[in-house]
């Protein structure tokens, strides 16, 4: 049976220029950088201790559009904290929103994506 969602795929125009955004600003673990032969790179990147992952794959590879593909939620313990420490690293960063269901921000990340990491509300 499955069990839980293994990754998501992000096309992306440079895989070098992703790979520092989300290990260096967001600071996710690389789970695996392997050659997949043809000239194309199988980059997988998480959050520490997380299950599922993204691969940041170049787009030109598979044909596809930088900035084509998932729209992110990541879970935040404090989004004001999240804030302040990825605009101290030089990232575009929204303000905090309050939502009935909880409070969230976005960041854009390399071509184009956004994305987006939340706390929900604890009651």
């Amino acid at each position: 049976m499955i069990t839980n969602v293994a990754s998501a795929v992000l096309y992306v125009g440079d895989q070098e220029e992703a790979l520092a955004f989300y290990r260096d600003v967001l600071g996710f673990d690389v789970v695996t950088d392997a050659d997949m032969g043809g000239g194309a790179r199988w980059l997988e990147v998480r959050p520490g201790g997380a299950q599922t992952s993204i691969v940041l794959s170049a787009a030109a590879a598979f044909d596809r559009i930088p900035g084509e593909g998932a729209h992110l939620t990541f879970t935040a313990d404090d989004v004001a904290a999240t804030v302040a420490e990825l605009r101290s690293k030089g990232a575009a960063v929204s303000d905090p929103i309050s939502e009935p269901w909880g409070t969230y921000a976005t960041v854009d990340a390399p071509d184009g994506h956004r994305l987006q990491f939340h706390e929900r509300s604890r009651g």
